[in-house]
């Protein structure tokens, strides 16, 4: 019995080419797209709408969307240590529950469908994962010199057997080391013996920043890349934050290990971090996805966003109009984003067996007229308020533009109330 069926929609199919069809639903997976003649027990009419893979934004802190706004045009080291860690202090459970519940809403309503979160109160992050629908994947941040750092290996343990596959399989847990310049070389050896008992794969930041990258060189004779792998972190399949400032010599290594690349472009350029050589790594063969980061690092969660900013930045930094196309970014945030989470094989394409995880956008609006190039108008005009329907493991989570299991006016409430608690050190009411 087909549940759902999106007819008549423009599809961006699995070979990049977008082409008129249906597009059949069972259960939680697309079991037919073509011509679609059977009954369905529910329709949707996708006249004058591109349907495509729901996006994947793979690095992100969602609840620091409690921060948006807090603490701009700062460079990350300053921001960090002078405002946000301060903030993240009086951070409760609840708040980071609703911070992601508010970053969840944002990404569902600009057709984000996955995301690999890394922060604290994980099992709050996995409850609002749970109750929204979304797909994540989830690390528990680890900071090796903190003095959580023993507590946080144990919680990450517990983390991962509790929740790993867990929400009907849309949960994966990884762990967490925060960065080379937060975790120490011992403490890193720990988390790499919790991920060879565990099985699970690592989510780490790497190379973020000039400075980083000269104070490992500092204090450890190499770059963060070669020093993790001289540790053997990146030999458990390692999702790596950003790579601003990587070498030759790291991006050698990077494919060798099969590391692959959270490129952040927007956060980068509001950090002033630098510009990743993303050309570079791709003809390397690395594969890179997309992310937001944060809304405290970003302000905002949208990921065409960070496909607009990904082509249009790498064609100025490299002088070269081909420097990522419209087509390289969009995949960027869809399938080669599905891949760097370890989940390529599931979702991430508009194909026969994969997961229902699909985005629709209306294509009503001038801005998508005239329409010679579908990948092309959604890499560089289409905005947030185009998506019209959001899909995840074959439920609609985003009907007409409004959230389906998510209270948005509560939502709202609940955030306001806990970001200015946060930054103001009173208590909750």
């Amino acid at each position: 019995m087909i549940n759902i069926l999106l007819k008549d929609g423009d599809v961006l199919g699995a070979d990049g080419q977008v082409r008129r069809a249906d597009i059949a639903i069972s259960s939680s997976i697309i079991t037919q797209i073509g011509s679609v003649t059977e009954q369905a027990e529910q329709i949707i009419n996708c006249q004058d709408k591109l349907i495509v893979p729901g996006f994947v934004n793979t690095h992100t802190h969602a609840a620091m969307s409690l921060f948006r706004s807090y603490a701009d045009d700062m460079l990350l080291m300053d921001w960090l240590k002078t405002k946000i860690w301060p903030a993240e202090e009086n951070l409760t459970a609840e708040d980071v529950y609703w911070g992601t519940q508010l970053a969840i809403a944002e990404m569902l309503k600009s057709g984000t469908t996955c995301f690999a979160d890394m922060y604290f109160f994980m099992p709050e992050v996995a409850k609002a994962v749970a109750e929204s629908g979304i797909r994540a994947v989830l690390a528990r941040g680890m900071a090796g010199v903190a003095p959580t750092a023993s507590q946080a290996l144990a919680e990450s343990e517990n983390f991962y057997k509790e929740w790993h596959l867990a929400a009907d399989g849309r949960v994966t847990v990884m762990l967490g080391p925060h960065a080379p310049y937060t975790c120490p070389p011992e403490y890193l050896k720990k988390v790499t013996a919790l991920a060879e008992k565990l099985g699970s794969q690592i989510h780490i930041h790497l190379a973020e920043t000039a400075g980083e990258v000269a104070d490992c060189h500092k204090h450890y004779g190499k770059s963060p890349i070669a020093l993790m792998a001289e540790l053997g972190v990146l030999d458990h399949g390692v999702l790596a934050a950003h790579c601003v400032h990587v070498a030759p010599d790291d991006i050698a290594i990077m494919h060798n290990k099969n590391v692959r690349v959270a490129h952040n472009p927007g956060s980068n350029m509001k950090l002033a971090s630098g510009v990743a050589p993303i050309p570079a790594m791709l003809k390397a063969g690395i594969c890179v996805g997309l992310g937001t980061d944060g809304a405290a690092s970003n302000n905002n969660l949208d990921m065409l966003e960070e496909i607009r900013l990904a082509a249009m930045l790498h064609k100025v930094h490299h002088l070269d109009p081909l420097a990522i196309p419209a087509k390289t970014a969009v995949a960027m945030a869809t399938v080669q984003g599905a891949n760097a989470l370890g989940l390529g094989k599931t979702t991430g394409r508009l194909e026969v067996s994969y997961k229902a995880d699909i985005t629709i956008f209306d294509m009503q609006e001038p801005h998508w007229h005239p329409r010679h190039d579908r990948l092309s108008l959604l890499t560089y005009a289409a905005g947030a308020h185009d998506v019209h329907t959001v899909i995840v493991d074959g439920k609609v989570l985003l009907a007409n533009r409004r959230l389906t299991t998510i209270d948005q006016e509560r939502l709202i409430v609940e955030a306001d109330r806990r970001g200015l608690r946060l930054v103001n050190h009173s208590s909750p009411k």
